[in-house]
């Protein structure tokens, strides 16, 4: 199509946009030659985002709604079989319908470990063909499942609009975005750029070939470092990218401006130990070095208030369904489970231009004790605000969870020593929920160097649900 014919099908486009839906052979009537429908279609597509247009299942086109999507309605359960059938058309490409067994299987397996040794070891891992075809087995469905949960936070407190510009930085074999185009669903206008150096681009572009046709996407073979943000999007991701960037929280700074001004900056991060608590350190220093405030989890409940601390803070949610390819892989090594990764924990944070909070909170001070003055309180009974940001930490103990209100210098742990129905909601409480602890006993536990705040038969506990406030 020529690009006056395209000029045309814009102009048309324009004027039905508010009259009626759009259709492709009635734009076509207004265009000197006229062009095919098809090719109408094809136009269409490509200035939907500045049209603000979906296509709809009967092939025309309707302005985008004004209605913010809605969050996860439960559990994620499995990674949709079409993607993982796109992973194991790749292998079949590469290796051939027996690519688990036999040469190939055991490249695939030798490949796997090896990804898993140099992260283990904190290694820069080098992406080729192979090892990003692994890297998808392994680690596609848990990423998936990852970053429909985090991005279900933002559509909690209806900050998840249905017309999205994103930026992926790092985007690896795009798990957490998939999880965000099935949250949005197909009546969602998304303009998708992934950043991607390496191979994994190649099976990146795979996967979004197979996305709804609202999904306009494009990939960048560059690195982050590399590409000059070029804002303002809905949403900035960077998800399990951070450990593999020389300076994280410089590079992530370096992006805070790209963010609308009603916007997220979205960090997604493994839950061991090294990767969250790195998490924690590049959230900190964006919230002190940008103008961004933190949305979720690890709330500063108090103005003006920032945490100091370890703060290994991360989300654990049910275990996904087996992928048919890791299932595959797994059996054909022996059927031990070393290749099947079906266990959904990660780290995140959620960060702001707005200063919004998924908890709006703020705790009366002459109720509640900041956790910055812990060291006043050591051995008394106290009320306390603070977010649940962790699951049970024991080890067949009592039950222990990490708490923190924003202000904490060192980790604070919630230890339910004897449970109440007064006191439940200490156990029952979601990952990210606001808890008003009263009379807690606060002693120091020197071996862990961390506050414990005991809640026993005295102590009395209330749950603010993250999508809620209260004075």
């Amino acid at each position: 199509m020529t690009p006056a014919q395209r000029d045309a099908v814009r102009d048309a486009a324009r004027y039905l946009r508010n009259v009626r839906p759009i259709d492709p052979a009635e734009v076509a009537e207004y265009v000197t030659g006229p062009p095919d429908a098809a090719d109408v279609r094809v136009v269409l597509r490509d200035i939907a985002a500045e049209l603000a247009v979906v296509e709809r299942a009967d092939g025309t086109f309707v302005p985008v709604g004004d209605e913010p999507v809605a969050p996860l309605d439960g559990p994620v359960s499995a990674l949709p079989p079409h993607f993982d059938q796109v992973i194991e058309g790749l292998l079949v490409d590469r290796f051939g319908d027996d690519w688990a067994r036999g040469t190939s299987g055991d490249e695939l397996r030798t490949t796997v470990r090896g990804l898993k040794e140099d992260y283990f070891r904190d290694r820069r891992v080098a992406y080729g063909p192979v090892a990003a075809l692994g890297y998808a087995v392994y680690h596609l469905a848990d990423y998936y499942a990852a970053g429909g949960y985090v991005l279900s936070t933002l559509a909690d407190r209806g900050l998840l609009g249905r017309s999205l510009r994103v930026l992926d930085v790092g985007a690896g074999v795009g798990g957490p975005a998939l999880g965000l185009f099935d949250l949005v669903g197909d009546d969602a206008l998304v303009d998708y750029r992934a950043l991607e150096p390496s191979p994994a681009a190649e099976v990146l572009a795979e996967l979004l070939a197979e996305t709804g046709r609202n999904v306009h996407w494009a990939i960048e073979r560059t690195t982050a470092e590399a590409f000059e943000p070029d804002g303002p999007y809905d949403l900035v991701l960077f998800g399990n990218v951070l450990s593999e960037l020389a300076d994280p929280a410089g590079v992530v700074e370096r992006y805070a401006d790209a963010v609308a001004d009603d916007g997220s900056l979205v960090l997604l991060a493994p839950a061991d130990k090294r990767t969250a608590t790195g998490l924690r350190a590049v959230e900190r220093s964006v919230e002190a070095e940008t103008g961004l405030g933190v949305y979720a989890p690890t709330l500063r409940l108090w103005p003006g208030a920032r945490p100091a601390g370890r703060a290994w803070s991360f989300d654990v949610r049910s275990d996904l369904a087996v992928p048919e390819t890791q299932r595959a892989l797994d059996a054909a090594g022996g059927g031990t489970g070393e290749f099947v990764n079906v266990d959904v924990q990660f780290a995140y944070a959620v960060l702001r231009p707005d200063g919004r909070r998924r908890l709006e909170w703020t705790p009366d001070p002459r109720r509640y004790a900041k956790l910055a003055d812990s060291e006043a309180h050591v051995t008394q009974r106290l009320d306390v605000a603070a977010v649940k940001l962790s699951h049970d930490l024991s080890d067949g103990g009592h039950p222990l969870y990490l708490v923190g209100d924003g202000s904490e210098r060192v980790d604070h742990f919630a230890v339910l020593t004897r449970e109440t129905e007064l006191n439940a909601g200490l156990r029952t409480a979601a990952y990210g929920d606001g808890l008003s602890i009263e009379r807690g006993l606060l002693l120091w536990n020197d071996d862990e160097g961390a506050y414990n705040l005991v809640v026993d038969e005295e102590t009395l506990v209330d749950v603010v649900p993250a999508v809620e406030g209260v004075d």
